[in-house]
């Protein structure tokens, strides 16, 4: 994963942003790059692509139509085409550019990022050393192979590999090694413990829907379990990403169906289900709750 020292730029098109030449070394190796604006972010979607409105990019976890100029949908958009990163819409965001990334499942890697002095530690004691690149608070381990990624599978350690982005710091040194067992483990380990302090069968202990907290509700239980399981099904299947967004649909969605109960329909003891369903795939559960809550005040906004 090492690029070529120098590369030659195409005809006509000057050095938009000194990050523009070091992508086109690393697309020149087989790295698919992009560029990151401040705060280490992708560029954020055009209109047509915002929400996935248009359907996704073919690289996505699900295919979609999206044939968009621009560097939309984050890690998806990554390249290795020289022409669509000298491209005038690219050519732009180049200029605006503060750092180059690179999609480490595309470069068939994986990133464990250690983002402190005690996670890098914890890798010595417990990872086979393989190629290190310095960060600005730690280290990134490169493996050779790719699995899917996750974050916080420890404290200070997240996994970067398929549907995710890492920032190129350089080559780095030493020499890298085979994606070990170790590094899978970090992932089956962050499923089978959703959160922080709690444990994989902590929302069935919880008391479930039914009519003591639903007094109110039109709707049948047959008809509510069925919408509520068909909605955590969608959660559930976004392993790599967008489940926080999923959940914020399901919540909406199923805030919707109650608007016209007299209540209380027990929308609090859905809201935490739906969570529970987030936090098993990875979202953080400062999160999931936020993009929960959200889904339901914004239904409750639009109906008021």
């Amino acid at each position: 994963m090492t690029p070529p020292r120098t590369t030659t730029l195409p005809p006509g098109v000057d050095c938009a942003s000194p990050h523009l030449a070091t992508a086109l070394r690393l697309a020149s190796a087989g790295v698919p790059v992009m560029p990151l604006r401040v705060n280490k972010a992708p560029f954020g979607n055009c209109p047509a692509c915002t929400r996935n409105a248009c359907g996704g990019r073919p690289n996505m976890k699900t295919p979609g139509p999206c044939q968009c100029p621009l560097p939309c949908h984050a890690w998806a958009a990554a390249t290795t085409n020289p022409q669509v990163l000298t491209s005038a819409p690219w050519l732009a965001l180049w200029r605006q550019a503060t750092a180059v990334a690179y999609h480490p499942g595309g470069a068939r890697v994986t990133v464990v990022d250690l983002d402190s002095e005690a996670a890098i530690i914890w890798a010595q004691e417990h990872l086979p050393a393989t190629r290190t690149v310095a960060t600005t608070r730690g280290q990134h381990w490169i493996y050779q192979g790719t699995m899917r990624s996750a974050n916080t599978v420890r404290r200070g350690v997240d996994v970067k590999s398929r549907m995710s982005y890492a920032r190129w710091l350089g080559p780095g040194t030493g020499r890298m090694v085979a994606l070990p067992e170790a590094v899978r483990a970090l992932v089956v380990r962050e499923e089978a413990t959703p959160g922080r302090g709690r444990v994989a069968s902590s929302a069935t202990a919880r008391a479930p829907w039914d009519r003591t907290v639903a007094a109110g509700c039109r709707h049948t239980e047959r008809y509510v379990r069925t919408g509520l399981e068909r909605g955590l099904a969608l959660v559930r299947e976004h392993t790599e990403s967008g489940a926080g967004s999923q959940a914020f649909q399901v919540a909406g969605f199923l805030a919707k169906q109650h608007l016209e109960c007299p209540g209380p329909c027990g929308l609090e003891v859905l809201a935490e289900d739906i969570v529970t369903a987030a936090v098993t795939v990875g979202v953080p559960e400062p999160y999931a709750r936020r993009a929960v809550a959200n889904g339901l005040t914004l239904i409750a906004a639009d109906a008021a």
